[in-house]
């Protein structure tokens, strides 16, 4: 597998102040995110929110664990970056629009290096589950979270 990027994006009927207050709240990912086994913070900033967190991602033939550090620009963007872990890299973004009439527009993006050992367990149809799972049903399991509450 290697590398592994992509984007995928959801159009959601809920404002999109309602759609950043879900995705801020990185510590409850793992309640609505598909493989997403754990997200623990480690630290926090002035305003609460989790800067570092320690993951578990189920990646079908193994569990990665990495540490990840947040920034935060609300209410239009969310990034990540491993600063240590089992990747050889690994960056993630959330970027919202206001589509007006109370809608938002989401977009999940990952850039991911699996490096070269896991990576000889990731491949073929595994790494197209995974494909799926990180990446493109992202956006579908936010909306589903916030238009059903």
């Amino acid at each position: 597998m290697g590398l592994l990027t992509g984007a995928a994006s959801a159009e959601i009927e809920a404002p999109i102040e309602q759609v950043w207050a879900l995705v801020e709240d990185v510590a409850v990912a793992p309640e609505w995110q598909g493989g997403l086994k754990a997200l623990r913070p480690v630290e926090r900033d002035a305003e609460g929110r989790a800067t570092l967190c320690e993951s578990e991602t189920d990646a079908k033939v193994t569990t990665i664990k990495t540490q990840v550090r947040f920034a935060y620009e609300a209410p239009t963007r969310l990034t990540w970056k491993q600063v240590k872990g089992d990747l050889k890299a690994l960056d993630g973004r959330w970027e919202l629009e206001d589509l007006g009439d109370g809608r938002t527009r989401a977009t999940y993006g990952l850039e991911l290096d699996t490096g070269r050992m896991l990576g000889m367990l990731i491949r073929g149809p595994v790494e197209s589950l995974i494909r799926d799972m990180l990446v493109n049903s992202r956006p579908g399991e936010l909306k589903k979270r916030i238009e059903q509450g």
